[in-house]
């Protein structure tokens, strides 16, 4: 990911779905890096010979410093965060709780 740069933090996910705790530069524009870390994961997972397709949209959160071990231990834990909530469930939770307004079935894809 740095010849993206973009610093990983964190990967984690389910079958369903990714997180990625990144750290980007100042004069990154988040769309672009989005692009850039799709079209690349992409290539190589199709180079593995991984049949691999990334939904339309994604969504993005800012996270404190101070929250980058919580946020972690978090993106570590979805299997059994998961088992309790569905991301579908917290998704939508995470953009009620920003304030995002937003068209339900075109959040979840």
């Amino acid at each position: 990911m740095r010849k993206l740069g973009l610093d990983s933090l964190a990967i984690g996910g389910t079958p369903n779905h990714v997180h990625l705790l990144i750290g980007t530069r100042p004069t990154s524009r988040l769309s672009e890096s989005v692009q850039k870390l799709k079209a690349n994961s992409s290539r190589w997972l199709g180079e593995q010979g991984v049949n691999f397709e990334w939904q339309r949209g994604y969504g993005a959160f800012s996270v404190s410093p101070s929250m980058i071990k919580v946020e972690t231990e978090y993106i570590e834990n979805q299997t059994e965060h998961h088992s309790k909530r569905t991301f579908d469930e917290e998704f939508l939770a995470l953009l009620r709780k920003a304030g995002v307004k937003f068209d339900e079935a075109e959040a979840l894809g």
